[in-house]
């Protein structure tokens, strides 16, 4: 297995391969502060469940997905469940100008999947040698495609406002996503009409608001799911009258039931 992290000097270097490819597994939870480094990354899971805060949102990743962070991009890190199993890309500032310009999530191909595990078997020391050149550009072609491949509504982020005032109220329904306030108390909270704080969710995150706290209440479930929670225990809580009302949400916005979502990708 390939060094856990990327030593810092590492990361804020274009010394070495302009791909580096390194994986984790790790017991218990990761934590990591906000931090940022000048090489872009892509991380992802095998195994367990990630999330990724940055300037604009917060994503959640299952083992289908991935995060691009661009070079210089701020962004914090937590893994969730008893185990994880994770892997990063750093791609040099110069080899990232075809690379999205802001942080985004997408689906992750069979391609790039295997490319990435044969990545993270190379020194990452050692200068690419022509077979490992081309692969690597493979790499970043299909990030690129992949990119292009994924619509955003289908990605499980969560994007912030930025007026302060609903974002006082985002951050509320983090804290408790099964707040069940609804709009007329949450636009008294934040020192608005309800128009003016509909009007700020739609236009700054994309959604209404209730559908803002519809995924927050699902990034919250999947984060409980990932730990070991019972589904009855999560859905109850989350304020859902029942497991199948639960359950229904679960594959109307994800495709699968709770169990069938979080189970491992084959790597």
């Amino acid at each position: 297995m390939s060094d856990p992290l990327l030593a810092p000097a590492r990361a804020d270097s274009d010394a070495g391969p302009y791909v580096i490819a390194v994986t984790l597994v790790a017991r218990g939870v990761r934590d990591t502060a906000p931090h940022q480094h000048a090489r872009g990354q892509l991380l992802g899971a095998h195994r367990g469940l990630l999330s990724v805060g940055t300037g604009q949102g917060r994503w959640l990743v299952p083992a289908t997905d991935a995060v691009w962070l661009p070079p210089h991009a701020p962004h914090s890190l937590r893994s969730h469940g008893e185990a994880f199993s994770g892997w990063s890309v750093y791609v040099a500032r110069a080899d990232c100008a075809a690379l999205p310009a802001q942080p985004c999530a997408l689906r992750v191909s069979a391609l790039l999947r295997e490319a990435i595990a044969r990545a993270a078997s190379w020194p990452a020391s050692q200068p690419l040698d022509p077979a490992r050149d081309r692969l690597a550009r493979v790499l970043l072609d299909e990030i690129v495609d992949c990119h292009a491949h994924s619509r955003a509504g289908e990605r499980i982020g969560l994007p912030m406002p930025s007026d302060p005032r609903a974002l006082r109220v985002a951050q509320a329904l983090i804290d408790d996503p099964a707040d069940p306030r609804g709009l007329a108390e949450w636009a008294a909270y934040a020192h608005l009409s309800q128009r003016s704080l509909s009007r700020h969710f739609s236009a700054q995150t994309g959604y209404s608001l209730l559908q803002w706290r519809q995924r927050a209440r699902l990034m919250r479930a999947l984060e409980r799911l990932a730990a070991g929670e019972p589904v009855t225990t999560v859905a109850l809580e989350m304020g859902y009258d029942s497991v199948s009302a639960f359950t229904a949400m679960f594959r109307r916005h994800l495709g699968a039931a709770p169990t069938q979502y979080l189970k491992p990708s084959r790597g």
